[in-house]
């Protein structure tokens, strides 16, 4: 099968099988060669590894993937792109497409049955609209992964890094920091993609810690204070996590901490770094 990552060939693919982009999909295939080479160098794929790639689309980064790692397991929501794959990809005997939501997939599961519960590395050219929901289940179920190297929209992965203080510093800042190690490792134009999206994209690559930078003795509790104080952020951090209605935290726990910590009364939740909510977070079960 001829490159896909070649516009002329993805075109002749679309119009043979009379494809449809969907808009609810957030569909934008890659369409430049030097990106997907960038993308396969930066996720460190070699043949030892499994690969899991999310929203494959008609296998134009699947068929890198599976030129370079042992294993390919994809996994697509569209059921008018999988015929398609079954074609792009019928050369490649080391892939595995699977028809499904990934929110709602089991990859635990998928992880053990193809890869003896070894770590995973992800790649993807990932829908903005479901970007943050698809790293955070990732994280939040402990899949075993070692990596993950995404195409996300440009502000987000610039959220991925941020630091206190910053107007994009947020929840997602924080969980994947506490998780991985971000790095943005290339900045991709709307002209890679077919059809344009209206705003830059960038790679970033994720590279998971052993394990986290930061001890903490409730991490459920921990990143429901940190969704707290991001849920209203113009607010103080006591009153976000007491609006919040977190069972078991009143306002007098909160401040109490935060004078333990001596933490101004008044702050809010941009101000702390991922240690000062690690320590936040042990005060108050320490409190109960």
């Amino acid at each position: 099968m001829a490159s896909l990552g070649i516009p002329a060939n993805t075109i002749a693919v679309l119009q043979k099988h009379g494809f449809q982009f969907q808009k609810k999909y957030g569909q934008n295939f890659l369409i430049d060669t030097h990106v997907l080479d960038k993308i396969i160098i930066e996720s460190e794929i070699t043949a030892d590894d499994c690969v899991l790639e999310i929203g494959p689309g008609i296998g134009t980064m699947t068929q890198y993937l599976a030129e370079t790692a042992g294993r390919v397991i994809c996994v697509e929501i569209d059921d008018h792109l999988i015929p398609i794959l079954k074609e792009t990809l019928a050369d490649y005997d080391n892939v595995t497409i699977i028809h499904g939501d990934i929110l709602k997939t089991d990859v635990n599961d998928l992880c053990a049955t193809y890869n003896d519960n070894k770590p995973l590395k992800v790649v993807a050219n990932l829908p903005y609209y479901i970007t943050t929901p698809i790293i955070m289940g990732l994280f939040e179920s402990h899949v075993p992964l070692s990596s993950i190297t995404i195409m996300v929209q440009k502000e987000v992965a610039d959220r991925m890094q941020e630091g206190p203080g910053s107007k994009d510093y947020g929840a997602l800042s924080l969980a994947v920091q506490y998780y991985a190690k971000p790095e943005i490792v290339a900045n991709v134009p709307p002209n890679c993609f077919m059809p344009r999206p209206n705003v830059g994209s960038a790679v970033i690559r994720l590279s998971r810690y052993e394990k986290p930078p930061v001890e903490v003795q409730d991490e459920k509790k921990m990143f429901a204070l940190i969704r707290a104080a991001f849920n209203q952020r113009r607010k103080t951090l006591v009153n976000a996590i007491s609006n919040a209605g977190i069972y078991g935290i009143t306002k007098d726990d909160v401040q109490a901490a935060l004078e333990k910590l001596g933490l101004s009364p008044t702050i809010r939740g941009e101000a702390l770094s991922l240690s000062q909510f690690a320590k936040l977070s042990d005060e108050i079960v320490h409190q109960k």
